[in-house]
């Protein structure tokens, strides 16, 4: 039986089709592909034979290897309970109660991903460690090791959560607590029959998402985790330290179970997550309560100045001498010099993140469109979609180690990228790809499908219709984009800490150098520029929305009443 190609997958659009098929073969030779390599090795020796589960065998083997992954259980079971927690009761403040300066709350819980996670590493340092500010005040803790990893994680990965439950409680029907007022409930009645079951599943999701990027992070482990291993820094000593490739990527495969797990629980959790608020509802007014608003103000006071006494110790730290020894003012941090690749590897960061920012939103916008509105070619789209959201469960370190296996290769014809910038840029946009994709596909999603309906009519070629109408209608959802690709690309250290060259250093890694030769002075002025350059690009799109929010009111004001 001869098999109709066509019919199958429903060619209406050739131009489409070509475009769609192209983009993904790039996807698979920029993530499948590698990630199967790095498979792999995993079940080879160092001499490229098969040698089936040996290499795990001999890694659970090892005690100190074995102990690493139960340290990694815990810091990372601790870390996401206590940052979901934290991050409900954050957002719940600003959402649920009548607390002052929530504008300012809001945009300071924001800070630390402004920053590499080795920061965060540095900032506890010059907090807590031997001669630390808060240290010196009589608070003191055993930093190094598994305390100061929990610390580091909870700084990193409490901003996701506060995300997560701040969007959640921003939708609310008010009539479920006006009725539960009129039965004469209590608060705390209300909050467990009405509130919980509102976040049950983002406080799931949470939970996991937390316990993932605790799992998977090697910036702070590697500043402050001491002599207590985790896969992690496991991982780069493999790699780095012995070059033991094969060893390297049976951890890389370990490193991915918990990510897989995050992987399949979002896809649970939004399928049976399908409420929606009634047109029917209205707002919710939140009661007054001083009590309630007293403590919840705590918490969020207490916080932010946790925040900015951190990021208070890197300018402290930049601008002084040898704090907390000579405490003259000096701009000398700020010079470098040649070490660890310099001023240079600054603005090596910025062109790679304003690559990553320009060829991610356009990759993903167009590919996104492809899935979304393109005509027919079910399959390719079921895999599009499938590929798309497949980024959220890869720990940088196994893309980069991926990478190595697959490009690093004499016979892969796209060796020539290995050790240039174009392979650090292809490992971020992969990376970080499905939050991108998310926001991509439901802007398009919001858009009316009859304006392709209208332009296949009248013979309008669907390159016009993407670049006169969805792109501008879509422009807030681009520019997010865009902002999220620059703002992770300067400061992820696991994307990139395989994959850099000599000739191409970036700002992180050069930070996580300086921090192991005890550079703190240096590693805090290189950690304040990469937050300088994240808030500028964040202000500028805050400016952007305020903008647009305001064009808006005035047209609605400028409105005739009936």
């Amino acid at each position: 039986m001869k098999l109709n190609y066509n019919k199958m997958l429903r060619i209406t659009n050739p131009s489409q089709f070509i475009l769609m098929s192209v983009l993904t073969s790039a996807f698979l030779a920029g993530m499948v592909f590698p990630l199967f390599s790095l498979f792999i090795k995993a079940f080879q020796d160092s001499g490229g034979s098969f040698v089936g589960l040996s290499n795990y065998v001999n890694y659970f083997s090892q005690p100190a290897l074995f102990y690493s992954i139960l340290n990694t259980l815990n810091v990372s079971l601790t870390t996401s309970v206590v940052s979901t927690i934290l991050g409900f009761a954050y957002a719940y403040a600003l959402k649920r109660t009548n607390i002052k300066f929530k504008g300012f709350f809001r945009y300071a819980a924001l800070f630390p991903i402004f920053v590499p996670t080795v920061v965060h590493g540095i900032g506890l340092i010059l907090l807590f460690g031997r001669q630390g500010i808060l240290t010196q005040l009589g608070l003191e803790i055993e930093l190094y090791g598994r305390i100061g990893i929990i610390l580091a994680g909870i700084i990193y990965t409490f901003p996701q959560a506060f995300l997560m439950f701040y969007v959640t409680l921003h939708y609310a029907d008010g009539r479920l607590y006006e009725a539960a007022d009129s039965m004469g409930c209590n608060a705390l009645t209300k909050f467990l029959r009405i509130t919980v079951p509102e976040v049950k599943y983002t406080l799931v999701y949470s939970l996991f998402v937390c316990f993932t990027l605790a799992f998977t992070d090697f910036g702070a482990p590697k500043v402050v985790g001491g002599g207590y291993n985790v896969l992690a820094t496991d991982l780069f000593k493999q790699v780095a330290g012995q070059f033991n490739f094969n060893m390297g990527a049976v951890v890389s495969t370990i490193l991915l179970f918990p990510a897989i797990l995050t992987f399949v629980a979002d896809r649970i959790l939004i399928a049976k997550n399908y409420s929606e608020i009634s047109a029917k509802a209205v707002e919710l007014k939140v009661n007054k309560n001083s009590l309630r608003d007293g403590l919840f103000f705590a918490v969020c006071f207490l916080v932010v100045a946790f925040f900015l006494i951190f990021i208070g110790a890197l300018v402290v730290n930049a601008f002084m001498r040898f704090f907390p020894f000579e405490r003259c003012f000096t701009l000398e941090h700020f010079r470098f010099g040649r070490a660890f690749g310099g001023m240079q590897s600054f603005v090596n960061s910025i062109s790679m993140s304003l690559l990553t920012a320009v060829f991610g939103t356009i990759f993903v916008f167009i590919y996104t469109y492809l899935i979304e509105k393109g005509k027919g070619m079910n399959p390719l789209k079921k895999l599009g979609r499938l590929l798309s959201v497949t980024p959220i469960a890869l720990p940088g370190m196994v893309i980069g180690l991926s990478f190595i296996f697959f490009f690093n290769s004499s016979s892969n014809p796209l060796n020539f990228i290995y050790g240039t910038v174009i392979i650090l840029v292809l490992a971020n946009i992969v990376y970080f790809y499905a939050v991108p994709y998310a926001t991509a596909s439901g802007a398009l999603k919001k858009l009316d499908k009859e304006f392709e309906s209208i332009a296949e009519s009248m013979r309008i070629p669907s390159w016009k219709i993407l670049s006169k109408v969805s792109a501008p209608l879509s422009l807030p959802a681009i520019l997010e984009i865009f902002m999220y690709y620059f703002v992770n690309a300067m400061v992820t250290v696991s994307a990139v800490v395989f994959l850099y060259s000599a000739d191409f250093k970036v700002a992180s890694i050069a930070i996580t150098h300086m921090a192991g030769a005890g550079n703190f002075a240096q590693a805090s002025a290189m950690g304040l520029l990469i937050l300088i350059v994240n808030l500028i690009i964040r202000s500028m799109y805050e400016l952007y929305l305020y903008g647009i929010k305001k064009q808006a009111d005035k047209k609605g004001a400028d409105l005739p009443d009936d």
